[in-house]
């Protein structure tokens, strides 16, 4: 799972840094995505550690952790977007780092759903 996740991370970079670099593209703007990268997993982080440990169905800190989490992921899917109509980057860069956003965030999401069950081998001991 591991290598799988690993695999479609670098993909998912992959797709950002052609939408980057490739000749005829050119510019480097669409790599502030990353923050979104970055910061995407810290609500449920912050979540995971402040929320009770019950086993409630919902819990108003998960929840808010989930509205802040759909709010940077919107507004990395929302970045390229409004970059390539103030014509700052070209449509099919755009296109390449929306793919890429896609991915990466598949990915992350499965990162979560491999390692966060809570079990012997979690994402608590990395």
């Amino acid at each position: 799972a591991l290598v799988a996740l690993s695999f479609s991370g670098a993909i998912g970079l992959t797709f950002l840094m052609l939408g980057c670099a490739l000749e005829y593209y050119g510019v480097y703007w669409p790599l502030f995505v990353l923050i979104f990268y970055f910061i995407c997993p810290i609500p449920h982080f912050i979540a995971k550690r402040v929320g009770d440990d019950s086993d409630a169905a919902s819990s108003a800190c998960r929840e808010l952790a989930y509205f802040f989490t759909t709010g940077i992921v919107v507004s990395a899917f929302g970045f390229p977007i409004i970059l390539a109509r103030v014509e700052a980057i070209k449509w099919g860069a755009c296109g390449l780092v929306l793919a890429g956003n896609a991915v990466i965030f598949l990915t992350i999401l499965g990162f979560f759903l491999v390692f966060g069950r809570g079990d012997d081998f979690s994402w608590e001991q990395w």
